[in-house]
């Protein structure tokens, strides 16, 4: 242990943690070289790819999350900051955005609600316990905001961000594919439904479709952790009373 001022750090800690996040680092740069080397494939998901062998340590090591939260702590934080920065195309692209305002509310509206309830009547119908459904619920809103929605209503904050992880997941891969199998050309769409439902993952792969797929997906991520994070804890106290 050493004192510095009135901070007390212990360094065993603060360096299990710096081991950590320098693991996850080279986990994804290795992931980002594996994408590359496979053309920008969707299945070749960074962010999927650099998970599972730090899983397997993690379970190899039996170490738990939250001593792997010391270090991962910062990733997450920077997950505000990046958020933020999404204003940039925003702005660049804002006169298009606004000219679709009207129908990117009802697709907020449309997409916030059935990301919600599919997620816990999916839970029901498998016969998860509540505390799961709680932490599911938030499933389709970016980490920091879904992680602060579960604790408020009740669920298992590291839960909540495994769950967003495999939602932002499948939509990146899968998300193309399906938008041409029900004939879905238009960017903006394809890009604004991206973000409701597997908001930053999403939003990362439609960047990469294109500079107005990614604008309408960032707006819709922004938007969906905004209603959600208002409405998703009074309904479900409504609803629990």
């Amino acid at each position: 242990m050493s004192d510095i001022g009135w901070k007390t750090v212990d360094w065993s800690v603060a360096g299990e943690g710096a081991l950590w996040l320098a693991l996850t680092l080279l986990a994804y740069l290795g992931a980002r070289w594996l994408q590359g080397k496979a053309k920008g494939n969707p299945l070749a998901n960074p962010v999927l790819i650099a998970a599972a062998p730090l899983i397997a340590l993690l379970v190899s090591t039996q170490t738990s999350y939250a001593d792997y939260s010391h270090g991962g702590w910062v990733l997450l934080w920077l997950l505000g900051p990046a958020t933020v920065g999404l204003a940039v195309p925003l702005y660049l692209n804002f006169t298009e955005v606004k000219s679709a305002l009207l129908p990117m509310i009802v697709a907020l509206l449309v997409g916030s609600v059935t990301a919600v309830l599919s997620a816990v009547l999916i839970g029901y119908a498998l016969g998860a316990d509540v505390e799961t459904i709680r932490s599911l619920a938030p499933k389709s809103v970016t980490t920091p905001i879904a992680m602060g929605i579960a604790k408020e209503i009740g669920g298992i904050p590291a839960l909540t961000a495994a769950f967003v992880i495999i939602t932002g997941g499948v939509g990146a891969i899968c998300g193309s594919a399906l938008f041409n199998l029900v004939g879905v050309t238009d960017r903006r769409a394809r890009g604004f439904a991206m973000g409701v439902a597997a908001h930053g993952m999403g939003t990362a792969r439609a960047f990469q479709v294109s500079l107005q797929a990614g604008t309408f997906s960032g707006v819709a991520m922004a938007l969906n952790g905004i209603a959600t994070a208002l409405f998703l804890p009074l309904l479900w106290l409504l609803f629990a009373n």
